[in-house]
């Protein structure tokens, strides 16, 4: 029992190495090659910890040698736009101008529901108001919507700029925990957090929640009483 215990921790241990190595991306994210390597991965790992028979060293090797192939085809993909177009492919255009390309949906073999309901994902419930959706090689859909239908932005409405707007609020405590790195970020430092902890008479290990930005802006959630 001890044995499993332990080669389960050093496998776990290891494809979180393995993960981090390949880079951060979602599961809806991952390439073509990434989620073939995810999967791989998956069922090389098991291997071991089912069978004690089989080295657990067999098992890393092959980890890791998946790792190091999917790092080196990353970066082939990187270099040679072919090469990435061949393996992960092109984004496809579903509506151009307003009009559906019943012909791209056919070939992805999309229904014109999984359309709409990715359209609602973005946001959109009318499909009238869009003039190109894109579906990206990660399978996720872009779109773009008429001229009509668009956000104005702050600009458009010639709002004025306030000072710090392109700064947004980070959080600096969370459950007692000072981030020392957002404080810096919000010009803050611990004197200024220690003396608002004061003013509102609520002590550190009793925040659960602070967020603050540059321009002093802050909102501050105690913890609830325990029931």
């Amino acid at each position: 029992m001890t044995v499993n215990f332990l080669r389960t921790m050093i496998l776990y241990i290891v494809i979180v190495i393995a993960v981090r190595i390949m880079g951060k991306r979602q599961i809806g994210e991952l390439s073509r090659t990434e989620l073939v390597i995810t999967i791989l991965i998956s069922n090389i790992a098991t291997l071991p910890i089912e069978d004690t028979n089989i080295p657990l060293t067999a098992g890393l090797i092959s980890i890791f040698t998946l790792v190091a192939c999917e790092v080196l085809v990353s970066g082939v993909l990187l270099k040679s736009p072919k090469m990435r177009k061949m393996v992960s492919g092109s984004p496809k255009v579903l509506i151009r101008d307003g009009v559906i390309d019943q012909k791209q949906l056919s070939t992805l073999r999309l229904s014109i529901d999984d359309l709409t309901a990715q359209l609602r994902g973005q946001g959109c419930f009318d499909i009238n108001q869009v003039a190109f959706a894109v579906v990206e090689t990660t399978g996720k859909l872009s779109i773009f919507q008429k001229f009509k239908f668009q956000q104005p932005t702050n600009q458009d409405l010639h709002v004025k700029e306030p000072k710090n707007a392109d700064a947004p609020p980070v959080v600096a405590v969370s459950d007692g925990q000072v981030s020392d790195a957002a404080l810096r970020f919000c010009e803050k430092d611990r004197e200024w957090l220690g003396n608002l902890l004061q003013e509102k008479q609520c002590p550190l290990e009793e925040v659960f929640l602070l967020t603050c930005d540059r321009s002093g802006n802050y909102k501050l959630v105690k913890k609830e009483a325990a029931s």
